[in-house]
C-alpha cells in the first residue's frame, strides 16, 4: 500500500512506520521539519513539508495514495495554559480538516481514512466498562475528541473508509506516559496519584501500532475503536505491578491537590480515569501480544 502519515515521527508514529516499511509499504511523510523527519526515519520514506495546518497540504503528496494515517496533536501532557488549550485543539481539527479538504481535490482519493481520537471522550467514569458504544462526554478533552472525529468522517464523503482509533494510555520505551512516570519509581518515590481508584486504561505501544496497521488493512473495520488493552487497571493497581516490576517500593501517594497545583486542568487525566474496553478490536479477531499489563511493564521498563 501507499500510505501518507502525519505525525509520523512523534511516539506511536515511528513504530507505525517502521511496521509498514517492515511489510513493504510505500510510506509518505507529511511533517513541518523534512530534514529532522529524514533523520529520524531514515532514506525509505519519502517526505512533503507541511509547515502550517491552517493551510492545505501538498496534494502531490495525497495523489494516488491507499490509505491515510492521521497522527497529528499537540502533546496534551504538560500543564494546560488558555494558549496551551487552543494549540490542542486547533492542531487536531484544524490539521484534520485541512486533510479532508485537499482530499475532496484529488483526481484519485484514498480508500480508507484512519485517524486518531483518546479515550478522554468518555470523561470520568469511575469503575463503569465502557464500550464503543458508551455515552460521550461534554468536557474540554471530550469536545476536542469529538470534534476531531466530526472532520475525519467527513472523509466518507469522498469514499474513504474511516476508521477512528480511541487511544489510551501508550506504554513504550523511552517515551510516552511512562518515561515521565519512571524517574521517581526508580528512586523508589513512586505511588499511587491521587486516591489511586482511576482506572488506567493502558495499551502496549506495539500493539497500537499494530491497530492502526490492520485499520489500514482490514476492510471490515470502520468507524470508532478503543485503542486500549483487554485488562485496564487502577491507579494502585499500576502502581503495584510497576513497583514489583522494578522490585522498588510504591506506596507514597500523590495527594490530588499536589497534581491540580503542578498541572492545573491537564490534572483531570491524572485525576480522572475510564474502564475501557477494546470491544471492537477483540471482535475483530486483533492478536493482542502484550494482554497483561505485568507483561506489557516487563518489557518496557528496561
Amino acid at each position: 500500500m501507499k500510505v501518507v502519515i502525519t505525525g509520523a515521527t512523534g511516539f506511536v508514529g515511528k513504530v507505525i512506520v517502521q511496521k509498514l516499511l517492515a511489510s513493504g509499504d510505500e510510506v509518505i511523510v507529511l511533517t513541518r521539519n523534512v530534514a529532522r523527519a529524514a533523520m529520524t526515519l531514515g532514506s525509505a520514506c519519502k517526505y512533503y513539508q507541511w509547515n502550517d495546518t491552517e493551510t492545505l497540504p501538498p496534494a502531490e503528496a495525497l495523489e494516488g495514495a491507499d490509505g491515510v494515517i492521521n497522527l497529528m496533536g499537540e502533546t496534551i501532557a504538560e500543564r494546560w495554559s488558555d494558549e496551551h488549550k487552543k494549540n490542542i485543539y486547533d492542531s487536531r481539527i484544524h490539521g484534520t480538516r485541512k486533510l479532508v479538504e485537499v482530499i475532496e481535490k484529488l483526481n484519485i482519493k484514498p480508500k480508507v481514512f484512519v485517524s486518531t481520537s483518546a479515550i478522554g471522550i468518555y470523561g470520568n467514569r469511575g469503575s463503569e466498562e465502557i464500550n464503543e458504544s458508551s455515552t460521550l462526554a461534554d468536557d474540554f478533552l471530550a469536545k476536542v475528541c469529538k470534534d476531531w472525529e466530526n472532520e475525519a468522517n467527513k472523509a466518507r464523503n469522498f469514499g474513504a473508509r474511516v476508521v477512528l482509533i480511541r487511544v489510551g494510555v501508550v506504554l513504550g520505551k523511552r517515551g510516552g506516559a511512562l518515561a515521565k512516570m519512571l524517574p521517581p519509581f526508580k528512586m523508589g518515590a513512586g505511588g499511587p496519584l491521587g486516591s489511586g481508584n482511576q482506572y488506567m486504561s493502558w495499551i502496549h505501544i506495539e500493539d497500537l501500532a499494530s491497530m492502526y496497521i490492520e485499520a489500514l488493512k482490514n476492510n471490515e473495520i470502520k468507524g470508532a475503536l478503543n485503542g486500549t488493552a483487554p485488562y485496564p487497571a487502577t491507579n494502585s493497581e499500576f502502581t503495584k505491578v510497576l513497583g514489583k516490576v522494578l522490585r522498588r517500593p510504591a506506596f507514597i501517594p500523590v495527594p490530588g491537590f499536589a497534581l491540580k497545583i503542578i498541572f492545573g486542568d491537564m490534572s483531570q487525566i491524572l485525576l480522572g480515569g475510564q474502564k475501557v474496553l477494546p470491544i471492537k478490536f477483540k471482535e475483530a479477531k486483533f492478536r493482542f501480544r502484550y494482554p497483561t499489563l505485568e507483561m506489557t511493564l516487563k518489557e518496557t521498563v528496561f
